[in-house]
Order: C-alpha cells, then sequence, then structure tokens
C-alpha cells in the first residue's frame, strides 16, 4: 500500500492595510472639521429667568460676569480695558458668530451695559443677553 502524500505550499495570506487607515484618517479629519465644539465661560452664573428665552445658535463668543462684577472669557478674568480688543480678535477667528453675554442676577447692570459697548466697539452688533427659559 503506497500512501501518497499531498504537499502544497503554503502562501504566506497578508491584507494591505494602508487603504483602510486611509479611509480611517480621512473620517477622522471630516468628524474633527465638522464637530460644533461647545464653548463655556469657565464660571456658573446665576442667570436670571425669562419666558421668552430662545436658544443662540451661532453664539461664538461667550462672555460672563459673576456676582462680584469680574468679567471672564475663556475661563480667564478680563479687565474691561482689555476687553474690547479681545473681543475684537474673537470675532475676526469667526465673523459670522455673535456675542452672548451671561450675567449674574446680582451683578450691577452697569457693568452688563459697559461689556455691551465694548462689543459694538470692537465691531460687533449682534448681541444678546443669556438667561435661563421659566419652566
Amino acid at each position: 500500500m503506497r500512501k501518497i502524500i499531498n504537499t502544497q505550499q503554503e502562501e504566506d495570506v497578508s491584507i494591505d492595510m494602508t487603504p483602510m487607515l486611509d479611509v480611517v484618517f480621512i473620517m477622522l479629519i471630516f468628524f474633527i472639521v465638522t464637530a460644533n465644539f461647545v464653548k463655556e465661560t469657565g464660571i456658573d452664573v446665576n442667570r436670571p429667568n425669562a419666558p421668552t428665552a430662545t436658544v443662540k445658535e451661532k453664539a461664538n463668543i461667550l462672555i460672563a460676569i459673576d456676582k462680584d462684577n469680574t468679567i471672564w472669557v475663556d475661563q480667564r478674568a478680563v479687565d474691561i480695558r482689555r476687553l474690547s480688543p479681545l473681543i475684537e480678535r474673537l470675532h475676526a477667528e469667526s465673523p459670522q458668530g455673535s456675542v452672548v453675554i451671561q450675567a449674574d442676577k446680582e451683578s450691577k447692570t452697569d457693568w452688563l451695559i459697559k461689556v455691551m459697548d465694548a462689543a459694538r466697539a470692537a465691531g460687533v452688533n449682534d448681541i444678546a443677553v443669556g438667561a435661563q427659559k421659566d419652566h
């Protein structure tokens, strides 16, 4: 009895990962470019209630005034004299956006008016005051 041994050469089978990695990186870049990043002022402000409050879609410059009348932009306290150039620079980065001022209930109206004037001096006329919607 003769045994027939079938010898086959084993072939190295490999999958080229380069096209898949290209697709993954392109998708990553797409998601980064199209993502909406939430901007916050960096402090908690006790905003006043308003039954007619609406959501502002294109608010890219958020300014907060706390109860001690300190002005906050991007988690940094800002002097009122430096606010207008800062708003002008931020508005130049994305001109389609607006300024939203979140003033604490206990802050003085005088500071709110000063911040609004600084925004207008920077060339921004689309200014909103942040409030909480009554439920």
